[in-house]
């Protein structure tokens, strides 16, 4: 492409119509991969970034084409010589839709993620044209058999910026942070391995199934990015990498669960790496994916035995978590959008922890395609967990 120095000041401006979005060569991947650890990188070293890159393709929720890279560049020039104006991913999603009668329709949605811009060449409108492309190709991208619903994102640089683009933020963000904790004297919760999270995501998923089977008791329409192995093993493969690299050694403790089958609480968790392990000052966290609470009576009312297990077994699961956080020096455990119920459970179990409304970073954006606003006067957007961040 040249100097930097001379090309940049040909390079047409975002309202050109000689761009256009593309799908970047493997070459070019390496050019956007090694652009974005500027701001990406964690703990890992350049090239540890850029082999997580490249493997992170190749792992559920991302191979066989589920995740697209995309490009903005000049359509007039050929690959390996054009500019990289700005770049991102998406992942197609499998999505429940129910409408307020309790139809329930199985859809897509596409995430966006790993929106980056060079920084020399921002504030140039190359971000804006990019996503107002991304917004028009999403309505019809893969939806050959399975209609297309929207596109989510979550936003690190606060609502505005989407928002004038079309992604709508939702209006709360909250997630409950806890200190790690050793916690010997814990109620025994038990460890969930890599073999048993199959089972549970199904099991999950039929549960939410039937959830959302019944009439809606808000009136309004109800939407779940579905919670399935493949959302839970990405988080995990990446989890595993960076622990190979920093550690040599892999997380093998996925979760935990406590209770008989029917009235148990679980959680899937993960942990991730933002800075050096040894470091006091690290946001390094285990956050937890998705949280389950069987037998949650949909009117709200529990009678006072079952009322106490939870309360117990919410505690057993949080004191899990605090000690996974301490085994391997995490600094906080988090959970985002917890329920009514959870915040209930969590502040009877007596543990201390923060309840947080997240304004600038991770904020849950929607583009919607389907009937009605997409936004929360007709729509709820259920189990909005960490599990869809990706």
């Amino acid at each position: 492409m040249g100097s930097l120095e001379t090309s940049w000041a040909t390079l047409p401006e975002a309202r050109s119509p000689v761009l256009h979005l593309s799908h970047p060569t493997a070459g070019e991947c390496q050019t956007v991969w090694k652009l974005s650890s500027l701001a990406w990188t964690d703990a890992l070293s350049l090239p540890q970034y850029l082999e997580e890159s490249a493997y992170l393709t190749t792992v559920p929720l991302a191979k066989d084409g589920v995740m697209t890279n995309w490009i903005l560049t000049d359509k007039t020039l050929p690959p390996d010589q054009r500019p990289i104006l700005c770049s991102c991913e998406t992942f197609r999603k499998r999505t429940f839709l129910s409408d307020t009668g309790g139809n329930l329709s199985e859809n897509i949605i596409h995430g966006v993620a790993s929106v980056f811009c060079d920084p020399v060449l921002r504030r140039r409108g190359y971000g804006s044209r990019l996503m107002r492309e991304l917004a028009e190709i999403l309505r019809t991208f893969q939806a050959e058999t399975t209609k297309s619903i929207g596109s989510v994102l979550y936003s690190d640089i606060g609502k505005k910026f989407y928002a004038d683009l079309g992604w709508h933020p939702f209006p709360i963000n909250t997630h409950i942070e806890l200190d790690p904790s050793a916690a010997p004297d814990a109620p025994r919760a038990t460890q969930l391995l890599p073999g048993n999270l199959e089972r549970l995501c199904e099991e999950d998923e039929a549960m939410i199934r039937k959830e959302l089977t019944s009439t809606s008791t808000t009136g309004k329409t109800r939407m779940v990015l579905v919670p399935d192995l493949d959302h839970m093993l990405w988080h995990h493969k990446k989890e595993e990498f960076v622990c190979e690299k920093l550690f040599g050694k892999k997380p093998q403790i996925k979760g935990a669960i406590v209770g008989q089958a029917g009235n148990r609480v679980w959680a899937i968790w993960t942990h991730r790496f933002y800075g050096d392990p040894e470091s006091a000052s690290s946001e390094n966290t285990l956050y937890i994916l998705r949280l389950v609470i069987e037998n949650q009576a949909t009117t709200g009312i529990r009678d006072a035995e079952q009322s106490e297990r939870q309360v117990e077994q919410m505690k057993a699961i949080l004191q899990a978590a605090q000690g996974e956080a301490a085994e391997w020096k995490l600094h906080r455990v988090m959970m985002w959008d917890p329920t009514p119920l959870v915040l209930e459970l969590v502040g009877r179990t007596r543990i201390q922890h923060r309840r947080i409304e997240r304004e600038h970073e991770g904020i849950a954006s929607l583009l919607w395609y389907g009937e009605g606003s997409g936004k929360e006067d007709t729509l709820e957007w259920l189990g909005n967990e960490k599990y869809g961040w990706c």
